[in-house]
């Protein structure tokens, strides 16, 4: 379990600075712990480095784009328990499916305010599936 004294520890994934800012500041603010990743790769290393407690994936990503990443981390044997919520602008019939078929547990599209992106959070966090997985009870 990635908690320090009961914080739980987000990794948001955007390549657009201010959208990446804007999240991690507020997961901060309500007193989440946060690591951050511009692309696909980086997320890659944060996730293998960090076992997040929960990944915010911007899907459309420079290089290993969110789709890819989230299949690497559902494929890792230390990641893949984390649960995974899919952001992005891209609101087409068929990428919620592609995205859960990519191992995404959640799909929002954006614009999406932060207050609205924790309550997703929080909703993954609390899964029993989750939960047992963080405890390492399956």
């Amino acid at each position: 379990m990635s908690t320090t004294d009961g914080k739980p520890l987000i990794l948001v994934v955007d390549d657009f600075p201010d959208n990446r800012e804007m999240y991690a500041d507020y997961f901060r603010f309500v007193g989440y712990r946060v690591a951050e990743a511009a692309n696909g790769q980086e997320a890659l290393e944060q996730a293998e480095h960090t076992v997040p407690d929960a990944i915010i994936m911007d899907l459309s990503l420079p290089g290993i784009d969110g789709w890819e990443a989230t299949r690497r981390l559902k494929a890792n044997p230390r990641t893949k328990h984390v649960p995974i919520l899919a952001v992005t602008g891209h609101a087409l019939t068929g990428h919620s499916k592609s995205a859960a078929e990519a191992g995404c547990d959640m799909f929002i599209t954006k614009p999406c305010l932060p207050e609205a992106l924790e309550r997703h959070v929080r909703a993954l966090l609390d899964a029993p599936v989750h939960a047992k997985a963080k405890t390492g009870r399956r």
